[in-house]
Order: C-alpha cells, then sequence, then structure tokens
C-alpha cells in the first residue's frame, strides 16, 4: 500500500472499527467489502443470516444472468477461478412475442457474441456457487470483519463517523456506512431517505428445469400478454426461469404441486428443449419499481436494491448492483489516495453523481418495455413485432445492444473493465 493511500484511510484506526460499516451480507455487500480491501480499506460486513445459510450447498433454483462486466470484476477480485468452470455463458439472446401455446409472432430479435470482440455476452451463475465464495474469500481477507446474524436496529451520524447499534446492544463504528440490505433498507429509513415508485401487478415465478435437448448457450426472452418468460443457460441440459404473471394468476400457479405447475409452464415454454423437468425448489416475488430519492446522505451511502429496484426484465438488478459497487469502490479509493476523508459529502455525490443517470435510465427503459409488451393490445403487438423486425435485420442496432447487456457502455468503473481498484 502506497503512503498516500496509508495517510488518508483512516485518523487512526483506534477510533474506528472498520473504515467502512456494509449493512447487508448478499451479493453487493460483500463484493464491495473485498472491492474497498484492494485499496488496503477495512470494512464491517454485517448480516442478518448464519453463515450457514449463506453457504447452503443444496441447488435451490436461483441463478444469475451475470454480464460480461460483471464476470470481469469478479476476475478483478481474484473470484473468478474458482467459479469460471460451474459458470454458463451466453453465447445468444433470443427475443420474441407470441401467446402462450401459439409459440412466437413471426419477427424477433437475435444476438449473438460472435458480433462483438470481447466475448461472451455473459455468464449464468448459480447463486450457491457466488455465494459460498464470497463468503470464502471474506474470510481469508484480513481487512474484512464479518459479523453473521446480526441485526441493526440504530445508526448515529456525528462529525468524524458512525455508529450502528447492533440488536445484541453493541455497537460499532465506521467513517462511513454502506447500506446494502435490499429494497426495504432499514439504512435508508434511518437516514430519512424515501423511496419513489410503483407495483406492476405482476409476480415473478423462478425455478430451474431440465431438460433433454442442449441449449446450445441460448438465452430466451419470450413476452407474453401477463408478462415475460426468461429461459436462461446453465451447465448442463438445465435452465433457469424467471416467469412473470399477473399476480393474481401467479398466485395460483405457485399454489400448484410440481407436476400442476409444469402443466402450466409447458405451454409457455415450448417443446424446443424436449421435456422438461423441475430441478431445486420454486420462489414467487411481487414486482415494482423502486428508487431511492438519494443514493447518498451524511457519511452515508446505497449500493444494490437499497438505491433501485427494477424490472428483471432485462435480468440486470444484480449487475445494476455491481456497478454501484465498483464505482464507490473507485471513489472511495481514488479519495482514499488523496488524503480526503472518504466519507465528505462531496466525495459521496461524485459517487452518486456517477451511478444516478444510469440507473434512472434503466429503470425508465424496463418499465417502459414492459408495458409495452406485457398487454394483449393487437396495434401495439404489431407494431413492437416490426420494430423487432426491424432490429434484427440492422447489424449496428444489434451490436449496440449486445454491447449494452454485457455492460461495456458509457463510464465503466475500473472494475468492472478487469483493473483494480
Amino acid at each position: 500500500m502506497d503512503n498516500a493511500l496509508t495517510q488518508g484511510i483512516s485518523k487512526s484506526m483506534a477510533d474506528f472499527d472498520s473504515d467502512i460499516l456494509i449493512v447487508g451480507g448478499g451479493l453487493n455487500g460483500p463484493t464491495l467489502a473485498l472491492a474497498l480491501a484492494q485499496a488496503g480499506l477495512r470494512s464491517t460486513v454485517i448480516d442478518a443470516h448464519s453463515v450457514d445459510r449463506r453457504a447452503d450447498p443444496a441447488f435451490d433454483g436461483r441463478s444469475y444472468a451475470l454480464a460480461l462486466a460483471s464476470q470481469r470484476m469478479l476476475a478483478a477480485l481474484g473470484l473468478w477461478d474458482g467459479l469460471e468452470e460451474r459458470a454458463q455463458p451466453m453465447l445468444r439472446i433470443k427475443v420474441s412475442d407470441g401467446r402462450p401455446g401459439e409459440g412466437a409472432a413471426p419477427w424477433w430479435m437475435q444476438f449473438d457474441h460472435a458480433e462483438i470482440e470481447e466475448g461472451p455476452m455473459g455468464f449464468m451463475v448459480e447463486d450457491r456457487y457466488l455465494r459460498r465464495a464470497l463468503l470464502a474469500a471474506m474470510e481469508e481477507c484480513a481487512e474484512i470483519a464479518h459479523l453473521s446474524e446480526t441485526i441493526v436496529i440504530g445508526q448515529q451520524v456525528d462529525a468524524d463517523g458512525v455508529i450502528v447499534t447492533l440488536a445484541d446492544g453493541t455497537s460499532r463504528r465506521g467513517r462511513l456506512l454502506v447500506g446494502c440490505d435490499g429494497r426495504a433498507s432499514g439504512t435508508a429509513r434511518r437516514a430519512g431517505i424515501g423511496r419513489t415508485g410503483w407495483g406492476y401487478d405482476q409476480t415473478a415465478l423462478v425455478c430451474a428445469v431440465s431438460h433433454e435437448l442442449p441449449h446450445e448457450g441460448t438465452a430466451h426472452q419470450f413476452f407474453m400478454p401477463g408478462g415475460p418468460l426468461a429461459i436462461l443457460p446453465l451447465p448442463g441440459n438445465r435452465s433457469s426461469i424467471v416467469w412473470s404473471e399477473r399476480t393474481a394468476q401467479a398466485e395460483r400457479f405457485a399454489a400448484l404441486d410440481d407436476a400442476a405447475f409444469l402443466e402450466a409452464l409447458r405451454p409457455r415454454f415450448g417443446d424446443f428443449l424436449g421435456e422438461i423437468a423441475l430441478v431445486g425448489a420454486r420462489f414467487t416475488y411481487p414486482l415494482s419499481l423502486t428508487l431511492a430519492n438519494a443514493m447518498v446522505a451524511d457519511r452515508l451511502a446505497l449500493v444494490g436494491d437499497a438505491a433501485h429496484g427494477v424490472h428483471p426484465i432485462a435480468g440486470q438488478g444484480l449487475n445494476l448492483g455491481f456497478r454501484d459497487v465498483g464505482a464507490l469502490a473507485e471513489v472511495l479509493a481514488d479519495a482514499a489516495r488523496r488524503g480526503e476523508d472518504i466519507a465528505a459529502r462531496d466525495v459521496l455525490d461524485r459517487y452518486a453523481r456517477w451511478r444516478r443517470f444510469d440507473t434512472a435510465t434503466l429503470a425508465v427503459a424496463t418499465d417502459a418495455v414492459n408495458r409495452l409488451f406485457s398487454n394483449d393490445n393487437p396495434l401495439l403487438r404489431l407494431g413492437r413485432d416490426l420494430g423487432m423486425g426491424l432490429v434484427n435485420a440492422l447489424p449496428g442496432a444489434r451490436r449496440t445492444f449486445i454491447r449494452e447487456a454485457a455492460g461495456l457502455t458509457g463510464d465503466v468503473p475500473r472494475l468492472l473493465q478487469g483493473r483494480p481498484v
């Protein structure tokens, strides 16, 4: 660690338990702690759940579509070597419109990774492998303290730092507090940060299936009147399913036993991969758009779903959080190298300015696409199908979409370029 960075890290570690207190031990919180450790910044990750729950080796059906930029960040943090053999490259994306049981409309879009030079557009990784990799890396990192089964019940900011009160009556002090605690963020609420958004009257049914035929690395997004169905390739002859339906209908499907659930899924899934069977558990979650009214406050920053929750229509939720992680880590590391107070409001405002446009743009885009496609209006159907056919016929438009989906456009943080923070 260089001298300038050492001088910028803290007044005295005796004054603070850590430089950064991170509330939330899911995916964004540990990833941020590892990114900050590259810059010599010490973090305490406070997780309400147990290590055993986070490290459960059983497959539970949950998986993530990691954009190429997110994969590059995991590689820069030293995590990808342990994940690569369990990851499924996404080589193509096919987008189509239609109705259950009728198949796809004649106009559709297909995007192939061969149209860009960088490689696959992204990778599918199961939740269990990503969480275990993060836990193992945190345990090996001297700059990270990990408090599991620990709930924050209070927070207080003063001129030099922030104190969080834990449910067991103890407290921790740091220079900066980061909320990575989801859409219902207690960190944001205690700071007086409100939220703006609305529900979609849609619920996502999430599961995984095995199938007879190989998927060949192709991800499918099938738009139906009730909501989109995403079929995302996993290693082997398996795929992850994110099936959005109107909430009343989704609740009926969720209440079915496995056999009846498959019967409901089959006419929507189709037979292009042969017979299908459920693998792992099934989950449901309501879909909404929710944006924190501010990404920062005094000695506080929000990351991931604590700052923004968007429709899963583009599979960008985790990637959006990882872009927050990369941006915040870079801002804090650069500030520390300059000898600045890493939690000063002008420093945190740099992070907010960097991320606000990107998050707002994606929120508007996913909202508009969902509203355009989640209906059966014949005029809208004709217009969107013709539009997809037009985009599919234009190589430049396809390439732009692919690079956007891969996370290669805009002001990309160093970590998401595959470079150290």
